[in-house]
């Protein structure tokens, strides 16, 4: 499987913008940690044309750092939407349902967080999948179904992989 670096960073962008939509519920709950908006920040650098740099690994592990440093699930959430936004440029090529997780994690994430914020997971659900550049369906049709668990998240994660899928 190939995936172009135009491909990336259609996904990346994407992925930013889902985490981006998330990411003032982070800020509100846990104020002055600057590590999920850098994430997001770096992605959409990346997405924008500059290059991938190990800046964007660094900064996906300082937001799920931050993913962990908090106890309140929503922050927690948010963070992990911008850990995947930064991630998302690194997706593997790799025919494993493991990497679904990459395509649909940050939307999933953001989704999650409004849901237990009191907000519409379904909303972002449909904003994420109406805003979606060509790019990630074709993306996500080249790797097997992913395995995402009984969770709510999971629930999560199957609805916006089979919206995508179409």
């Amino acid at each position: 499987m190939e995936l172009t670096q135009d491909e990336l960073r259609a996904l990346t962008g994407w992925a930013a913008d889902c985490a981006s939509r998330a990411l003032p519920l982070y800020e509100t709950r846990v104020p002055g940690d600057p590590r999920p908006a850098a994430a997001i920040a770096a992605a959409r650098e990346f997405a924008s044309g500059a290059p991938r740099t190990k800046l964007l690994r660094t900064v996906a592990w300082a937001a799920l750092k931050a993913a962990g440093s908090t106890s309140d699930a929503v922050a927690a959430a948010a963070a992990r939407a911008a850990v995947g936004a930064a991630g998302a440029a690194y997706l593997h090529p790799l025919a494993s349902p493991h990497q679904v997780k990459h395509i649909v994690g940050p939307a999933q994430q953001a989704a999650l967080a409004s849901e237990l914020a009191g907000g519409d997971a379904e909303a972002e659900i449909r904003w994420a999948v109406d805003h979606a550049p060509s790019a990630v369906p074709d993306i996500l049709r080249r790797f097997p179904e992913g395995k995402p668990g009984k969770s709510r998240a999971g629930d999560l994660h199957r609805r916006l992989e089979t919206a995508l899928r179409g």
